[in-house]
């Protein structure tokens, strides 16, 4: 889209909550709590727990706002996802569009993960980081399947369809 106009949309981050989060997955329960359980599901019995981390230095950031150009998403496995070090922001929308209809780019979101907020993805949600707030890094507590690499969609949102989601850079 070189020389294009592009779209620039700035989403309104909220904390996730279970209705907020329920189209792209759920938020683990206490346990006995009633609500539903955040099941893993590893197509390939390739589970895997490990820490991974985001910092700035890999997306553009203006004025005070985060740059989502692209989205990502695993159709073979869950993803949970905790910030441990601060606060993060993740983008997500639903596994079911696939960003051929207008419509689809209106299902994007953003959420604020604040420290040690556990978000579980269902298995082919689009998302993009997390991403920290207020901090040039975050470290992130990760379940997913080790084969990721070997099943990671992308969505070229800016590339492919001249849209840029912002959302700030500050709680």
């Amino acid at each position: 889209m070189k020389g294009a106009i592009v779209q620039v949309v700035r989403l309104v981050a909220e904390a996730p909550t279970r209705a907020s989060f329920a189209p792209f997955g759920t938020l683990p329960p206490e346990e006995d709590d009633g609500n539903p359980t955040a099941d893993l599901e590893f197509l390939w019995n390739d589970g895997s727990v490990n820490f991974i981390g985001h910092t700035l230095d890999e997306l553009e950031v203006v004025d005070g706002w985060l740059r989502c150009e692209l989205l990502n998403r695993h159709d073979t496995h869950t993803q949970t996802l905790m910030p441990m070090s601060g606060d993060a922001i993740v983008v997500v929308a639903p596994g079911a569009v696939d960003f051929s209809e207008p419509e689809h780019f209106d299902t994007v979101r953003a959420f604020v993960m604040a420290r040690h907020t556990c978000v579980h993805l269902h298995r082919g949600t689009w998302h993009w980081g997390p991403y920290p707030l207020d901090a040039p890094s975050v470290r992130i507590f990760n379940v997913q399947g080790r084969g990721y690499a070997q099943d990671n969609g992308i969505a070229w949102l800016t590339r492919d369809h001249g849209t840029i989601y912002e959302v700030p850079a500050q709680v």
